[in-house]
């Protein structure tokens, strides 16, 4: 089961349907917030999608879980959890929730690792990358003993793969 992930889009509608054309018979797509763009955008449409700092639009959800098959998936932006700072209070409310995967954007910078058990997936900004990274956004490969997450550019081309054995 392969899950699209972006975040930090911050207006850019055109990027969001520019990934959105790479997959287009993915089942979940996910927006970790920052899309600057109105809940009921037509970019958004059928996404998955919380609210980032820079959203206006009190129609999203600060935080959401999105079960995909056998595994439970935290989706938040980020900046109430201080993710800038520490992954820990974003673990503390993983585990209150049973979450197996967290998605989060916030800090611009993409990301994938294993804390205690729990996948911890951010895919950088699809508009405004930070640390010297290109424009980004995540794709899960959900396994029945794995998950493997790749990063794409903005153009599908692959910049890593990491696989993380499943608890």
């Amino acid at each position: 089961m392969q899950i699209v992930v972006m975040s930090d889009t911050h207006g850019d509608s055109h990027v969001i349907d520019q990934v959105r054309g790479f997959y287009p018979y993915v089942e979940t797509m996910i927006h970790c917030g920052d899309s600057e763009l109105p809940f009921s955008h037509a970019a958004l449409d059928g996404m998955k999608k919380v609210r980032g700092n820079c959203d206006l639009d009190k129609a999203f959800p600060e935080e959401i879980i999105v079960q995909v098959g056998d595994a439970a998936l935290f989706v938040t932006h980020g900046h109430l959890f201080n993710v800038k700072s520490s992954m820990l209070a974003l673990l503390y409310r993983a585990k209150e929730v049973d979450a197996h995967i967290v998605c989060f954007g916030h800090s611009h910078l993409l990301g994938a690792e294993m804390i205690d058990d729990v996948l911890f997936i951010n895919p950088g900004s699809l508009l405004k990358p930070r640390g010297g990274n290109e424009k980004s956004f995540a794709v899960i490969d959900i396994q029945a003993s794995y998950y493997q997450v790749d990063f794409f550019t903005e153009n599908n081309d692959c910049l890593s793969t990491h696989t993380f054995v499943r608890a």
